[in-house]
């Protein structure tokens, strides 16, 4: 089944796909209660190739896509000083042959000078990356505005850039890797005869929550997608959610698959806030190591393991559970202060 105009857009080739769904015995077995036969896949989106992965890279292939097609040479992003989507552009713009100018928000307090510098921060430098400072961090309008003022700096010095926003009032493009990936999954399940009660993944700027649960939908499919909020308060990010599903459909030009009651999102793991640890992101980044030796980030793959692992302890029968691992293990080298308890107990 074709999904409206998605595979005659504009698109370049970044990653490795199809990134394979793997078993996960020994958390299902850790997490299976009460007579449960929990059954737990993770779909390693971590290993999509480009500068360490992650579910970014599926996102720039229609971004970059649309920055070749308009002649760009230069790509100019925004995002948090450990964003991932920000190594992840400046490593595809390096890929296509482009510039790569980040601005940095200040979205977490915090004072390390391995927050500030490790992790993502030092592949951007090693990228070759131009570097700006965004004093706010829960300002998109504001930080979408000053991208624009770059970008006229950079057109007066004779550059073409490219601008991928990430505020919620222009078109999520990127979110059209997930849907693709939502044709991927459905393919593996096909092939390999799988059946599955619920996805998982994380929620943040809402593409890719968005457009695998479009995806899904716009296939026939019914499964429900769980978005683990990262970042905002469940009410908002539903809100969120909804309008980047019809701005999706709006792209493909389509009619929306997606209803209201599609859209799940649960905060129970957002305190104290966007990348700061808590007990429950310590908990679930620890035993995903320990049981399956799968490596998860302090911001994004390990607070929605968290949401993973609460939705396994609350099934009461056997059911089959699919975690989207998104990727983001660079900025672990960010968080050695956050992640001193866990490791010395």
């Amino acid at each position: 089944m074709r999904i409206g105009c998605l595979h005659n857009l504009p698109r370049v080739s970044l990653g490795h796909s199809p990134t394979p769904i793997d078993e996960m015995p020994n958390l299902s077995r850790a997490l299976s209660q009460d007579g449960s036969e929990l059954r737990l896949l993770v779909k390693r989106d971590d290993c999509t190739g480009l500068a360490f992965g992650g579910n970014k890279v599926r996102q720039l292939e229609f971004y970059l896509g649309e920055a070749v097609a308009q002649g760009a040479d230069t790509i100019l992003i925004t995002g948090a000083v450990q964003s991932n989507f920000a190594r992840l552009a400046a490593a595809a713009a390096r890929n296509t042959g482009m510039e790569c100018h980040i601005q940095l928000e200040e979205r977490v307090n915090n004072p390390s000078p391995l927050y500030k510098n490790s992790g993502n921060v030092l592949v951007d430098k090693l990228l070759g990356a131009t570097l700006y400072s965004f004093p706010e961090g829960e300002d998109e309008q504001g930080a979408d505005r000053n991208l624009e003022e770059i970008a006229q700096t950079l057109r007066a010095d004779g550059k073409n850039p490219y601008i991928i926003h990430l505020g919620a009032g222009h078109p999520p493009l990127g979110a059209l890797g997930y849907v693709v990936a939502a044709e991927e999954i459905m393919t593996q399940l096909a092939e390999s005869n799988l059946s599955i009660d619920e996805v998982v993944v994380a929620s943040g700027s809402g593409a890719t929550h968005a457009g695998l649960l479009f995806g899904l939908r716009a296939l026939g499919s019914s499964i429900p997608v769980k978005g683990i909020c990262v970042r905002r308060a469940k009410d908002l990010q539903h809100k969120r959610i909804v309008n980047h599903c019809q701005a999706i459909a709006n792209l493909l030009e389509m009619d929306n698959p997606v209803i209201n009651d599609d859209v799940e999102v649960s905060d129970n793991q957002l305190a104290p806030g966007y990348g700061q640890m808590n007990d429950a992101v310590s908990e679930a980044m620890q035993m995903a190591a320990h049981h399956e030796g799968l490596i998860l980030d302090p911001v994004y793959t390990g607070r929605s393991m968290a949401g993973f692992i609460q939705r396994a302890r609350e099934s009461n029968q056997q059911k089959t559970l699919l975690f989207i691992h998104t990727g983001g293990q660079p900025a672990i080298f960010a968080y050695e202060a956050d992640l001193g308890p866990l490791l010395s107990s």
